[in-house]
């Protein structure tokens, strides 16, 4: 028996509607195996509550009255790696999949997704597994394509090894931190290589620099 199917998932909600959090603690709730331990619904709450309670999943929604969810994700994975964050929005914005994915969310769902399909993919992101609602996939693939194609090839050239090591890990979702840890540097660092890596290839966004590493170098 696995350490997850030994003990409940514990789960942080965070959305700045009441009436939806309750509507999710009350699904929760119901739910053999998951366990809701908090609630936020500010970004700064959010952080606050994540590194107080470290739960094994946080189910997020992307817009925030005081920021970006994703600049949640991303400091909340900074703190603890381990904890999965798995977004829940009302909108289907490529963007906002695309930041989600390159801040280190592990999945992305519609809020029209249904009770039980919820259930599941919080249970999926617990065991260590990534999901996307399939509607939104495909174009954000086909757009990750056209940035690459966008994007002239010989500017990625100009990266040197070690730059090239920092873009392939960006390409694989890792934040700065866990960057610096893969590579035995300092954060600082891993900061300044990054400002680099965009400045040759003329990107201002990680998914565009990680869609062009996936078309210039593909695995």
């Amino acid at each position: 028996m696995s350490r997850r199917q030994s003990k409940s998932i514990s789960l942080l909600l965070v959305d700045d509607h009441d009436v939806l959090r309750l509507g999710l603690r009350t699904l929760f709730g119901e739910t053999e195996g998951i366990q809701v331990i908090g609630e936020a619904g500010t970004k700064a709450k959010a952080i606050m509550e994540a590194i107080r309670l470290k739960p094994d999943v946080v189910l997020m929604d992307v817009r925030l009255p005081d920021g970006s969810g994703i600049e949640a994700c991303r400091e909340i994975r900074n703190a603890y790696p381990n904890t999965r964050i798995l977004f829940l929005t009302s909108f289907a914005d490529d963007d906002a999949v695309m930041a989600t994915i390159m801040a280190g969310a592990d999945g992305f769902l519609l809020k029209e997704i249904g009770g039980d399909e919820l259930i599941r993919a919080v249970k999926t992101v617990a065991e260590g597994h990534s999901i996307l609602d399939p509607a939104t996939t495909q174009r954000v693939l086909a757009k990750m394509k056209t940035i690459s194609e966008a994007t002239p090839e010989s500017k990625s050239e100009n990266l040197s090894p070690q730059e090239k090591k920092v873009l392939a890990l960006v390409a694989e979702g890792k934040t700065n931190k866990e960057i610096a840890v893969a590579m035995d540097l300092s954060d600082k660092t891993v900061g300044h290589y990054l400002e680099n890596i965009f400045q040759k290839l003329n990107v201002t966004r990680r998914s565009q620099a990680a869609a062009l590493f996936a078309r210039r170098f593909p695995q």
